[in-house]
């Protein structure tokens, strides 16, 4: 594990002692996704698509390769259902806007509590714009989805789509996804799954999955922002009309009017992220050469240790399931008598990075009745020294503040 640390220049630029535990938010970079990119800058550049010559071809062949690497890592069909977007954000407002217009007034869209504000408020603009409805599926008190519910919903609204997370950002537990697609395709609804937390963490395999569409963010799994990964199976996007006018998209322009380039370019509109696409890329090179069984055993061992402290340090409420097997990676957290907020300050004199506030999942949290949490969440490059700062950090927060 400290070949694979060693990896991440942040931590020996910023000192060893760095525990960064804000992975959920945004994971650290390898070393083989910055020098992609500052290869790709320095040495490589060029558009692409469109230049009859070597630096742009070249450039096209590296951009391409990476959708086909991507096709291959979610297990799709072909690489024309793999369509890049900015991040997970900008997929669920493209299916958002394509599926609603296909919609009829009262129609019925099925999220649930547990969702990411980008998971909700894309629905919420379509709805309003298109007079559709919306349901939500509750959570139970341990911020687990209620299965009965959302089966009765689905039961009793008939929803044109499902819309939900594979695993919580805000409280790290795994929705019952697999019994939710299920319940869900037997009554004709189409699915969107959100994977934003859990891509890093283990393997996905949209045919076995079964999902209409699935979004992910390219910065949640060790690449670059600014590029995330929308998979929609062909028949959907073959029928959607284009999110987004502009070059590349097109296969025919005149003042008359406008013909649609095939899937994927006709999601595709303008100069894509080259650069952050590639990088993506190295990435997932970087993540299936680490491989999921370090991976997966590093998750549950820090989880464990995670777990262990927190719910045997006095003063500490832990919210969620603590169950390993239905838990992994995040953990939500206060400590009683101090706001996450002056925590979160506390931790950082710690050099400690911690999350606090609503994490963007306000109904989430409301539904629990609480108004903000601490969060901490784990990469590949977390280890058992980041939680002994951690438990510093506590100590002194308790002393500080007399609780």
């Amino acid at each position: 594990m400290n070949k694979i640390r060693q990896q991440f220049p942040i931590f020996s630029n910023q000192g060893d002692n760095l525990a960064y535990l804000d992975t959920a938010a945004s994971a650290q970079k390898p070393k083989i996704v910055t020098d992609t990119l500052q290869n790709f800058y320095l040495r490589e550049y060029a558009n692409i698509h469109r230049g009859a010559y070597l630096l742009s071809a070249s450039a096209t062949l590296k951009y391409e390769e990476s959708r086909e690497k991507i096709a291959k890592f979610l297990n799709a069909v072909s690489a024309k259902e793999i369509i890049f977007t900015r991040n997970a954000t900008e997929g669920i407002n493209l299916v958002a806007s394509s599926i609603t217009q296909q919609c009829s007034t009262g129609d019925t869209i099925l999220l649930t509590e547990l969702e990411h504000h980008s998971n909700i408020v894309p629905w919420q603009i379509q709805a309003k714009r298109n007079g559709l409805e919306i349901q939500y599926a509750k959570i139970n008190p341990e911020a687990q989805i209620d299965l009965a519910d959302f089966k009765l919903k689905v039961q009793k609204f008939k929803p044109k789509i499902c819309s939900f997370t594979m695993q919580s950002n805000a409280f790290g537990t795994i929705t019952p996804y697999l019994e939710m697609i299920k319940i869900a395709k037997l009554s004709g609804a189409l699915v969107l799954l959100d994977v934003c937390q859990a891509v890093l963490h283990g393997p996905i395999d949209v045919q076995n999955l079964d999902v209409d569409f699935l979004v992910f963010s390219g910065h949640k799994i060790y690449g670059p922002t600014g590029i995330g990964v929308l998979y929609g199976k062909s028949e959907h996007l073959n029928r959607f009309e284009p999110y987004q006018g502009g070059g590349d998209m097109i296969s025919s322009v005149s003042l008359a009017g406008s013909t649609w380039a095939e899937i994927p370019a006709k999601f595709e509109a303008g100069t894509p992220a080259i650069a952050e696409a590639i990088g993506l890329g190295a990435a997932i090179n970087f993540v299936e050469e680490v491989g999921w069984d370090t991976i997966e055993q590093n998750d549950r061992q820090l989880f464990l240790n995670a777990t262990n402290l927190l719910n045997n340090f006095v003063g500490v409420e832990v919210y969620g399931l603590k169950d390993s097997q239905i838990t992994s990676s995040i953990l939500a957290f206060n400590l009683v008598g101090v706001h996450p907020h002056d925590l979160a300050s506390i931790c950082d004199q710690f050099n400690v990075q911690i999350r606090a506030g609503y994490h963007c999942a306000m109904p989430a949290l409301e539904a629990l009745g609480l108004h903000s949490t601490a969060r901490i969440s784990f990469g590949i490059y977390s280890q058992e020294s980041d939680l002994l700062q951690l438990e510093k950090a506590l100590w002194h927060a308790k002393k500080l503040f007399k609780v």
